[in-house]
Protein backbone atom coordinates (compact mmCIF):
# COMPACT_ATOMS: atom_id res chain seq x y z
CA UNK A 1 0.00 0.00 0.00
CA UNK A 2 1.41 3.38 -1.01
CA UNK A 3 1.50 6.48 1.15
CA UNK A 4 -1.26 7.93 -1.06
CA UNK A 5 -3.47 4.90 -0.42
CA UNK A 6 -2.92 5.24 3.31
CA UNK A 7 -3.97 8.91 3.18
CA UNK A 8 -7.12 8.04 1.25
CA UNK A 9 -7.98 5.26 3.72
CA UNK A 10 -7.50 7.58 6.70
CA UNK A 11 -9.62 10.28 5.03
CA UNK A 12 -12.43 7.80 4.30
CA UNK A 13 -12.44 6.59 7.89
CA UNK A 14 -12.71 10.18 9.12
CA UNK A 15 -15.64 10.88 6.82
CA UNK A 16 -17.35 7.67 7.87
CA UNK A 17 -17.18 8.82 11.47
CA UNK A 18 -19.49 11.71 10.54
CA UNK A 19 -22.95 11.37 9.02
CA UNK A 20 -22.96 7.96 7.37
CA UNK A 21 -25.86 8.70 5.03
CA UNK A 22 -26.37 11.99 3.20
CA UNK A 23 -29.70 13.76 3.04
CA UNK A 24 -29.63 13.48 -0.72
CA UNK A 25 -29.04 9.73 -0.46
CA UNK A 26 -32.07 9.35 1.82
CA UNK A 27 -34.26 11.32 -0.59
CA UNK A 28 -33.13 9.17 -3.52
CA UNK A 29 -34.06 6.12 -1.47
CA UNK A 30 -37.55 7.55 -0.94
CA UNK A 31 -37.90 8.40 -4.62
CA UNK A 32 -37.04 4.83 -5.58
CA UNK A 33 -39.92 3.70 -3.37
CA UNK A 34 -42.54 5.76 -5.23
CA UNK A 35 -45.34 3.79 -6.85
CA UNK A 36 -45.24 3.72 -10.63
CA UNK A 37 -48.90 2.67 -10.79
CA UNK A 38 -50.27 5.83 -9.13
CA UNK A 39 -51.20 8.46 -11.77
CA UNK A 40 -51.22 11.32 -9.26
CA UNK A 41 -48.36 13.84 -9.39
CA UNK A 42 -45.54 13.56 -6.87
CA UNK A 43 -45.70 16.05 -3.99
CA UNK A 44 -42.04 16.56 -2.99
CA UNK A 45 -42.43 18.15 0.45
CA UNK A 46 -38.75 17.39 1.03
CA UNK A 47 -37.48 20.04 -1.37
CA UNK A 48 -35.52 23.06 -0.23
CA UNK A 49 -35.58 24.65 -3.69
CA UNK A 50 -38.58 26.97 -4.19
CA UNK A 51 -37.04 28.69 -7.22
CA UNK A 52 -39.17 26.62 -9.63
CA UNK A 53 -42.33 28.43 -8.54
CA UNK A 54 -43.32 31.89 -9.86
CA UNK A 55 -44.26 33.15 -6.38
CA UNK A 56 -40.64 32.70 -5.26
CA UNK A 57 -38.90 34.06 -8.34
CA UNK A 58 -35.88 36.17 -7.52
CA UNK A 59 -35.89 39.93 -7.99
CA UNK A 60 -35.17 41.31 -11.45
CA UNK A 61 -32.61 43.57 -9.73
CA UNK A 62 -30.47 40.52 -8.98
CA UNK A 63 -30.92 39.11 -12.49
CA UNK A 64 -29.97 42.43 -14.10
CA UNK A 65 -26.87 42.66 -11.89
CA UNK A 66 -25.68 39.28 -13.17
CA UNK A 67 -26.33 40.30 -16.79
CA UNK A 68 -24.50 43.61 -16.26
CA UNK A 69 -21.51 41.81 -14.75
CA UNK A 70 -21.30 39.44 -17.72
CA UNK A 71 -21.65 42.19 -20.33
CA UNK A 72 -19.01 44.33 -18.69
CA UNK A 73 -16.31 41.87 -19.94
CA UNK A 74 -14.47 42.52 -16.68
CA UNK A 75 -14.89 38.97 -15.44
CA UNK A 76 -14.13 36.85 -18.53
CA UNK A 77 -10.48 36.18 -17.70
CA UNK A 78 -8.93 34.04 -15.01
CA UNK A 79 -9.64 35.33 -11.55
CA UNK A 80 -6.98 35.37 -8.83
CA UNK A 81 -6.47 32.04 -7.09
CA UNK A 82 -8.01 33.55 -3.97
CA UNK A 83 -10.98 34.90 -5.99
CA UNK A 84 -12.15 38.45 -6.66
CA UNK A 85 -12.19 40.40 -3.36
CA UNK A 86 -15.68 41.85 -3.92
CA UNK A 87 -17.09 38.36 -4.41
CA UNK A 88 -15.08 36.51 -1.77
CA UNK A 89 -17.78 34.81 0.37
CA UNK A 90 -17.79 31.59 2.32
CA UNK A 91 -19.46 28.71 0.51
CA UNK A 92 -21.79 26.05 1.92
CA UNK A 93 -19.92 24.48 4.81
CA UNK A 94 -19.83 20.81 5.69
CA UNK A 95 -18.94 21.38 9.31
CA UNK A 96 -18.59 17.75 10.33
CA UNK A 97 -16.60 16.69 7.26
CA UNK A 98 -14.17 19.56 7.69
CA UNK A 99 -13.80 18.88 11.39
CA UNK A 100 -13.10 15.21 10.69
CA UNK A 101 -10.41 16.19 8.21
CA UNK A 102 -8.75 18.35 10.85
CA UNK A 103 -9.06 15.65 13.53
CA UNK A 104 -11.44 17.79 15.55
CA UNK A 105 -14.16 16.26 17.69
CA UNK A 106 -17.69 17.48 16.93
CA UNK A 107 -20.09 17.85 19.84
CA UNK A 108 -23.75 18.42 19.02
CA UNK A 109 -25.73 20.76 21.23
CA UNK A 110 -29.02 19.61 22.60
CA UNK A 111 -31.78 21.81 21.18
CA UNK A 112 -34.74 22.24 23.50
CA UNK A 113 -38.00 21.82 21.51
CA UNK A 114 -40.24 23.24 24.22
CA UNK A 115 -38.08 26.38 24.48
CA UNK A 116 -38.20 27.32 20.82
CA UNK A 117 -35.30 24.98 19.99
CA UNK A 118 -32.91 27.04 22.10
CA UNK A 119 -29.34 25.78 22.51
CA UNK A 120 -28.36 24.10 25.76
CA UNK A 121 -25.07 26.01 25.59
CA UNK A 122 -23.44 24.88 28.80
CA UNK A 123 -24.11 21.15 28.42
CA UNK A 124 -21.18 20.36 26.11
CA UNK A 125 -18.88 23.39 25.97
CA UNK A 126 -15.75 23.16 28.12
CA UNK A 127 -12.08 24.11 28.13
CA UNK A 128 -11.40 21.90 25.10
CA UNK A 129 -13.96 23.69 22.91
CA UNK A 130 -12.30 25.41 19.94
CA UNK A 131 -15.27 27.25 18.47
CA UNK A 132 -19.06 27.29 18.61
CA UNK A 133 -21.36 27.14 15.56
CA UNK A 134 -24.81 28.70 15.92
CA UNK A 135 -27.40 28.27 13.14
CA UNK A 136 -30.01 31.01 13.30
CA UNK A 137 -32.67 30.99 11.89
CA UNK A 138 -32.66 27.26 12.42
CA UNK A 139 -32.84 24.59 9.77
CA UNK A 140 -34.69 22.26 9.90
CA UNK A 141 -36.51 23.36 13.07
CA UNK A 142 -37.44 26.89 11.90
CA UNK A 143 -36.48 28.67 15.12
CA UNK A 144 -35.48 32.33 15.40
CA UNK A 145 -33.46 33.00 18.54
CA UNK A 146 -34.18 35.94 20.80
CA UNK A 147 -31.70 38.68 21.65
CA UNK A 148 -31.35 37.35 25.20
CA UNK A 149 -30.58 33.80 24.07
CA UNK A 150 -27.96 34.95 21.57
CA UNK A 151 -26.40 37.13 24.26
CA UNK A 152 -26.15 34.05 26.49
CA UNK A 153 -24.36 32.23 23.66
CA UNK A 154 -21.94 35.14 23.27
CA UNK A 155 -21.25 35.34 27.01
CA UNK A 156 -20.66 31.58 27.20
CA UNK A 157 -18.18 31.80 24.32
CA UNK A 158 -16.41 34.71 26.02
CA UNK A 159 -15.99 32.68 29.23
CA UNK A 160 -14.40 29.89 27.17
CA UNK A 161 -12.24 32.31 25.17
CA UNK A 162 -13.52 31.07 21.80
CA UNK A 163 -15.12 32.69 18.72
CA UNK A 164 -18.65 32.06 17.43
CA UNK A 165 -19.41 31.02 13.85
CA UNK A 166 -22.90 32.33 13.04
CA UNK A 167 -24.59 30.49 10.17
CA UNK A 168 -27.31 32.98 9.18
CA UNK A 169 -28.20 31.87 5.65
CA UNK A 170 -31.95 32.08 6.41
CA UNK A 171 -31.76 35.57 7.93
CA UNK A 172 -34.02 37.00 5.20
CA UNK A 173 -36.58 34.21 5.41
CA UNK A 174 -38.31 34.99 8.71
CA UNK A 175 -41.99 35.68 9.27
CA UNK A 176 -42.81 35.15 12.94
CA UNK A 177 -43.12 37.51 15.88
CA UNK A 178 -39.49 37.13 16.99
CA UNK A 179 -37.27 39.57 15.06
CA UNK A 180 -34.06 38.24 13.60
CA UNK A 181 -31.00 39.46 15.51
CA UNK A 182 -27.62 39.05 13.78
CA UNK A 183 -24.96 37.52 15.99
CA UNK A 184 -22.66 40.32 14.92
CA UNK A 185 -24.33 42.73 17.35
CA UNK A 186 -22.44 40.89 20.09
CA UNK A 187 -19.09 41.48 18.42
CA UNK A 188 -17.96 43.60 21.37
CA UNK A 189 -18.43 40.55 23.63
CA UNK A 190 -16.89 37.82 21.48
CA UNK A 191 -15.34 37.48 17.99
CA UNK A 192 -18.07 36.54 15.48
CA UNK A 193 -17.78 35.15 11.95
CA UNK A 194 -21.13 35.53 10.19
CA UNK A 195 -22.03 33.41 7.15
CA UNK A 196 -24.74 34.38 4.66
CA UNK A 197 -26.08 32.96 1.41
CA UNK A 198 -27.02 34.48 -1.92
CA UNK A 199 -28.82 31.27 -2.91
CA UNK A 200 -31.21 31.38 0.06
CA UNK A 201 -31.67 35.15 0.22
CA UNK A 202 -32.53 35.54 -3.46
CA UNK A 203 -33.94 32.01 -4.02
CA UNK A 204 -31.34 31.17 -6.66
CA UNK A 205 -29.70 27.96 -5.43
CA UNK A 206 -27.73 27.43 -8.63
CA UNK A 207 -25.96 30.82 -8.33
CA UNK A 208 -23.14 29.38 -6.28
CA UNK A 209 -20.57 31.66 -7.86
CA UNK A 210 -17.18 32.44 -6.41
CA UNK A 211 -16.57 35.48 -8.57
CA UNK A 212 -18.10 37.76 -11.18
CA UNK A 213 -21.18 38.75 -9.19
CA UNK A 214 -21.93 42.46 -9.17
CA UNK A 215 -22.20 43.84 -5.64
CA UNK A 216 -25.69 45.17 -6.45
CA UNK A 217 -26.92 41.60 -6.04
CA UNK A 218 -26.33 42.03 -2.30
CA UNK A 219 -28.25 45.28 -1.91
CA UNK A 220 -31.51 45.18 0.01
CA UNK A 221 -34.69 44.95 -1.98
CA UNK A 222 -37.34 45.32 0.70
CA UNK A 223 -40.32 44.80 -1.58
CA UNK A 224 -38.95 41.47 -2.79
CA UNK A 225 -38.13 40.42 0.75
CA UNK A 226 -41.59 41.31 2.04
CA UNK A 227 -43.22 39.42 -0.82
CA UNK A 228 -41.32 36.24 0.00
CA UNK A 229 -41.89 36.55 3.74
CA UNK A 230 -45.61 37.08 3.18
CA UNK A 231 -45.82 34.09 0.84
CA UNK A 232 -43.90 31.91 3.28
CA UNK A 233 -46.07 33.02 6.20
CA UNK A 234 -49.24 32.06 4.31
CA UNK A 235 -47.70 28.76 3.25
CA UNK A 236 -46.56 27.83 6.76
CA UNK A 237 -50.01 28.62 8.16
CA UNK A 238 -51.57 26.24 5.63
CA UNK A 239 -48.93 23.65 6.48
CA UNK A 240 -49.53 23.96 10.23
CA UNK A 241 -53.31 23.73 9.76
CA UNK A 242 -52.91 20.58 7.69
CA UNK A 243 -50.56 18.92 10.17
CA UNK A 244 -52.97 19.60 13.03
CA UNK A 245 -55.43 17.28 11.27
CA UNK A 246 -52.91 14.41 11.51
CA UNK A 247 -52.95 13.17 15.15
CA UNK A 248 -49.63 11.34 14.91
CA UNK A 249 -47.79 14.59 14.05
CA UNK A 250 -47.28 17.38 16.60
CA UNK A 251 -45.42 20.70 16.82
CA UNK A 252 -43.21 21.48 19.83
CA UNK A 253 -43.11 25.21 19.05
CA UNK A 254 -44.29 27.74 16.46
CA UNK A 255 -42.51 28.22 13.17
CA UNK A 256 -40.75 31.57 12.66
CA UNK A 257 -38.20 31.14 9.90
CA UNK A 258 -36.47 29.08 7.19
CA UNK A 259 -38.46 26.92 4.75
CA UNK A 260 -39.23 23.82 6.80
CA UNK A 261 -41.26 22.53 9.73
CA UNK A 262 -39.92 19.89 12.10
CA UNK A 263 -42.66 17.77 13.64
CA UNK A 264 -42.70 14.91 16.14
CA UNK A 265 -43.97 11.54 14.91
CA UNK A 266 -45.91 9.46 17.45
CA UNK A 267 -45.58 5.91 16.12
CA UNK A 268 -47.61 4.53 19.05
CA UNK A 269 -50.71 5.81 17.23
CA UNK A 270 -49.87 3.77 14.13
CA UNK A 271 -50.65 0.13 13.52
CA UNK A 272 -47.79 -1.11 11.35
CA UNK A 273 -45.11 1.59 11.36
CA UNK A 274 -42.12 1.41 13.69
CA UNK A 275 -40.15 4.60 13.07
CA UNK A 276 -39.81 7.76 10.98
CA UNK A 277 -37.99 6.03 8.10
CA UNK A 278 -40.72 3.42 7.70
CA UNK A 279 -43.36 6.16 7.89
CA UNK A 280 -41.69 8.14 5.09
CA UNK A 281 -41.01 5.09 2.93
CA UNK A 282 -44.61 3.88 3.08
CA UNK A 283 -45.93 7.42 2.59
CA UNK A 284 -43.88 7.74 -0.61
CA UNK A 285 -45.11 4.37 -1.89
CA UNK A 286 -48.79 4.83 -1.04
CA UNK A 287 -49.35 8.57 -1.51
CA UNK A 288 -46.45 9.82 -3.69
CA UNK A 289 -45.58 12.38 -1.02
CA UNK A 290 -41.92 12.78 -0.04
CA UNK A 291 -40.93 14.08 3.41
CA UNK A 292 -37.63 13.62 5.22
CA UNK A 293 -37.11 11.12 8.07
CA UNK A 294 -35.17 13.19 10.57
CA UNK A 295 -33.91 10.19 12.54
CA UNK A 296 -31.72 9.03 9.67
CA UNK A 297 -30.97 12.46 8.21
CA UNK A 298 -30.30 14.50 11.36
CA UNK A 299 -30.12 12.01 14.21
CA UNK A 300 -33.47 12.76 15.87
CA UNK A 301 -35.46 9.55 15.81
CA UNK A 302 -39.18 9.75 15.07
CA UNK A 303 -39.20 13.31 13.77
CA UNK A 304 -39.96 14.32 10.18
CA UNK A 305 -39.18 17.43 8.16
CA UNK A 306 -41.70 18.99 5.79
CA UNK A 307 -41.06 21.95 3.50
CA UNK A 308 -43.63 24.69 2.98
CA UNK A 309 -41.61 26.64 0.37
CA UNK A 310 -43.86 25.29 -2.34
CA UNK A 311 -47.00 26.26 -4.21
CA UNK A 312 -49.65 26.59 -1.50
CA UNK A 313 -52.13 24.38 -3.34
CA UNK A 314 -49.51 21.61 -3.53
CA UNK A 315 -48.73 21.96 0.19
CA UNK A 316 -52.43 21.57 0.97
CA UNK A 317 -52.76 18.55 -1.34
CA UNK A 318 -49.70 16.94 0.22
CA UNK A 319 -51.11 17.35 3.74
CA UNK A 320 -54.45 15.90 2.62
CA UNK A 321 -52.63 12.81 1.38
CA UNK A 322 -50.68 12.53 4.65
CA UNK A 323 -53.99 12.68 6.53
CA UNK A 324 -55.42 9.89 4.36
CA UNK A 325 -52.26 7.87 4.97
CA UNK A 326 -52.60 8.30 8.75
CA UNK A 327 -56.24 7.25 8.71
CA UNK A 328 -55.36 4.00 6.92
CA UNK A 329 -52.54 3.16 9.34
CA UNK A 330 -54.01 4.47 12.60
CA UNK A 331 -54.42 1.96 15.43
CA UNK A 332 -57.99 0.89 15.89
CA UNK A 333 -59.40 2.12 19.19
Amino acid sequence: MTGYDVCIEVWNKRLNSTSAISLRGIIHRLIRNLSTDDPRPIIPLDSGDPSQFPCFRTSTTAEEAIVEALRSTKHNGYAPATSVPSARRPCFTFYESRAAYENLQVRHFDLLPNKGWEVDVEALADGNTFTMVIINPGNPCGSVYSYDHLKLVAETARKLGIPVIADEVYSHLTFGSTPFVPMGVFGSIVPVLSLGSISKRWVVPSWRLDSGVNYRVLQLNHRCRNLRSGTLKEAVEKCVDGIKDVPCLTFPSKQEGSMFVLVKLNVSLLEDIGDDLEFCMKLAKEEKVIIVPVGMAFGMKNWVRITFAYEISAVEEGLRRIKDFYQRHAKKQ
